[in-house]
């Protein structure tokens, strides 16, 4: 694997910066590693059993010799077929822990860069703000941020207050170069009354992500390579939009990063086709 994207949410709709053709091979490749993490995660329960099994037929030999040297009284003697069976029960279980390792190591790395993330991001952004969360949803994270944070209502334009957030965000990727961003917006569903510019909540939703890329990109120097934009109108809400409380939270821009960690997965993908032979 040459780069991975993890844990996209499903996007139903995308801006210009990003055709559906683009987010249908960012899905495909969350899927796809998602997929061998679950193969792994198999593998590594059933090496963890047959490690389990010969030490059990190890310790079996271990017993079945000390009852032959026992009974010849002699401590020199080992029979041949025993020492032989012993020391193939050994060799295998040592195999099976070096392929039980190296899974380990590979997925303890992918979780500690995460884990490395996160604390970064809580550090520069704080995590005291009722506006600003940041979590982990399957080895990706996301950072939301309220809109009125951000925007004034129905305006697509960033304030000062957001850039300041924005920057401390801004600051955690450009000292990562191995990230990436795609910047979500979300509405509630109340309809956005056309101005002539814009026409719905998609175009709102995909303005305002724009609108947030650009201020990364041209004041706080984000590589533009590194930005995806997108639009979700009303269609994923975080609670039922019942409430002026709840239209609030529904109302935000999500950020989500996504480290590349391409070595770690290609260390599981070689271990399991060697395992696979």
């Amino acid at each position: 694997m040459r780069k991975i994207v993890i844990a996209l949410s499903v996007l139903m709709a995308l801006t210009s910066c990003v055709s559906k053709k683009e987010y249908a091979a960012l899905e495909a490749k969350n899927k796809e590693i998602q997929d061998l993490l679950n193969s792994c995660t198999v593998k590594l329960n059933s090496c963890l059993e047959e490690k389990a099994g010969l030490a059990a037929t190890a310790e079996s030999y271990k017993q079945h010799n000390q009852d032959l040297i026992s009974s010849s009284k002699d401590l020199t003697v080992l029979t041949t077929k025993g020492a032989e069976n012993l020391e193939k029960s050994l060799e295998s279980l040592k195999e099976k822990d070096l392929k039980i390792s190296r899974l380990q190591d590979a997925l303890t790395k992918k979780d500690s860069v995460t884990l490395a993330l996160v604390t970064s991001l809580k550090g520069a952004v704080g995590i005291n703000d009722p506006d600003i969360e940041i979590n982990v949803e399957k080895g990706v994270v996301f950072i939301s941020i309220a809109d009125k944070l951000l925007f004034k209502s129905g305006s697509y334009e960033v304030s000062d207050k957001a850039k300041s957030v924005l920057a401390k965000v801004a600051k955690v990727v450009n000292d990562k170069p191995d990230f990436e961003c795609m910047v979500e917006g979300h509405t509630d569903d109340v309809p956005y009354k056309s101005n002539g510019v814009l026409l719905d909540n998609w175009d709102l939703s995909v303005k305002r992500s724009t609108s947030i890329v650009r201020v990364l990109t041209n004041d706080l120097g984000v590589n533009p390579a590194k930005l995806i934009a997108a639009g979700r109108s009303s269609y994923v809400p975080l609670v039922a939009n019942d409430s002026a409380e709840n239209k609030s939270r529904n109302r935000r821009t999500r950020i989500v990063v996504m480290p590349k960690i391409d070595q770690f997965y290609d260390m599981i993908e070689k271990e399991m086709k060697k395992q696979a032979k």
